[in-house]
């Protein structure tokens, strides 16, 4: 199943995610309509040229008409919306995501629908130190990754839906991942690395560090402006799993500290040499 023009799109929630999918798809041609929690979030993205129309409450007309529903919520946000609004959504219709955790809401979920309403589970692996539909920015997902996280409920067609929605946007590769691998996965790769740079940013109250910092300092801490009310829920969702990661980069940290503390430089240049390779994995390709 492809993403057609003749699909309308409904987007719920219009901040910084909600408010790019917007302008990429509108930008392409598609018929793309809102609802969000502000009319000046909704004024803002008619204005601009994000979408057609939207509402600051829940239109059932909105609802009814999409034929593919976007939810950019907080994961307990998305669950209480689906309970109070979900009866509104129509047969055939097919909803997806861009939540960070997916265990603990995707198969609640899918059982919370009404029949013929599909919901396909994606994690767009793209974002900004920035909240706010002001700072859309479709570039955002330019070599960027995005995870399509099906259930044994979803049929081949939705995955593919989904996968040609990520295409669409422009993300440069499309992966497939069960819940519980993609949970794993974040984990480690994106809570993991934000609960480091928290830490290091609150490790040293030393005053005027900024104007002594060099350009590793700062690649290193951009994460650490934060979304505290965001992260922090996300960081409780996934806790077992997170925690197992604290626990492995724990050892990983302390097996370094044991090398320098003893003087190891061959074991210390190991370690980098295994670092340097990992790395070159990750580099972006124009």
């Amino acid at each position: 199943m492809k993403l057609d023009k003749s699909k309308k799109i409904l987007i719920v929630g219009l901040g910084l995610l909600g408010g790019s999918y917007a302008q990429s798809l509108t930008r392409q041609g598609y018929y793309v309509t809102a609802i969000t929690r502000k009319q000046s979030t909704i004024d803002y993205a008619v204005e601009h040229d994000l979408i057609t129309k939207g509402s600051a409450f829940v239109d059932p007309e909105l609802i009814k008409e999409a034929n593919l529903i976007v939810f950019a919520l907080y994961p307990h946000v998305f669950v209480e919306w689906i309970k109070q609004n979900g009866h509104l959504i129509q047969p055939k219709t097919v909803i997806t995501d861009v939540t960070g955790v997916k265990e603990c809401i995707v198969y609640d979920i899918q059982a919370m629908l009404p029949d013929g309403v599909e919901f396909i589970a994606a994690h767009p692996m793209a974002g900004k130190e920035t909240a706010g539909v002001e700072y859309a920015d479709e570039k955002i997902f330019r070599n960027a990754n995005y995870i399509v996280v099906p259930t044994e409920k979803n049929s081949l067609d939705t995955v593919e839906l989904c996968g040609d929605l990520g295409e669409t946007l422009g993300f440069r590769e499309i992966s497939v991942l069960s819940p519980k691998k993609h949970d794993q996965m974040i984990a480690f790769l994106s809570q993991l690395t934000h609960c480091i740079a928290v830490s290091l940013m609150c490790a040293c109250d030393a005053p005027d560090l900024e104007r002594y910092t060099g350009d590793s300092f700062r690649d290193l801490t951009r994460i650490a402006n934060i979304n505290d009310e965001m992260w922090s829920e996300l960081f409780l969702s996934n806790r077992e799993t997170l925690l197992s990661e604290m626990d492995n980069y724990r050892e990983s940290f302390e097996k370094l500290y044991n090398t320098i503390k003893n003087g190891d430089r061959e074991e210390m240049r190991e370690m980098m040499r295994l670092s340097t390779a990992r790395r070159k994995k990750f580099d972006k390709k124009a």
